[in-house]
């Protein structure tokens, strides 16, 4: 009989382990690739991380999207090169509704073509409206990075212009 309720226990404690396991958060880890196209994280004004839509790994999706599955990971990665966040909404839109969509763009973004992006790419950058948008794409072309950057300081914050700078890419 004790070995039976020593079974029983062992039993039990092994399931609470699991369960306990089973509910913890994933973390990130640290892609050990230098490459400058890589998916590396960035953070925005409120402290959520976002991914690269066109470099992100399925891991990194999983990691960053709280309750994506598989199937929605393998949609992502299916339409790449995203070139813009219009483009992101209406193939991903063939999957869910627009409030879904909305929610999986708190951790995504497509990145910004400085001289090429549309104003709702743009408007991805933290503190962008849409008036402030339309200014910049009537400033192009930029002849550089820092003439772009320089141009849209007149609009963000310093953080936000950090965050843009992780943005920027397909130049």
């Amino acid at each position: 009989m004790k070995r039976k309720s020593t079974f029983i226990s062992l039993v039990l404690l092994c399931m609470i382990v699991l369960s306990a396991c089973a509910s913890a958060t994933p973390t990130s880890v640290a892609s050990s690739n230098n490459n400058s196209s890589s998916s590396t994280p960035s953070t925005n004004a409120t402290g959520s991380t976002k991914v690269n839509l066109n470099t992100a790994s399925g891991d990194d999706f999983t990691a960053a999207i709280p309750g994506l599955g598989n199937r929605m990971v393998r949609e992502f990665m299916e339409y790449r090169p995203y070139v813009s966040i219009q483009q992101f909404r209406k193939e991903i839109g063939k999957y869910v509704d627009d409030v879904q969509v909305a929610e999986y763009e708190k951790y995504v973004y497509v990145p910004i073509a400085m001289n090429d992006s549309d104003s709702e790419t743009l408007q991805q950058i933290p503190g962008l409206t849409a008036d402030e948008a339309t200014s910049l794409i009537s400033a192009r072309p930029f002849a550089s990075t820092d003439a772009f950057m320089t141009k849209l300081s007149e609009y963000v914050s310093a953080d936000e212009l950090e965050i843009a700078k992780s943005y920027l890419g397909g130049n």
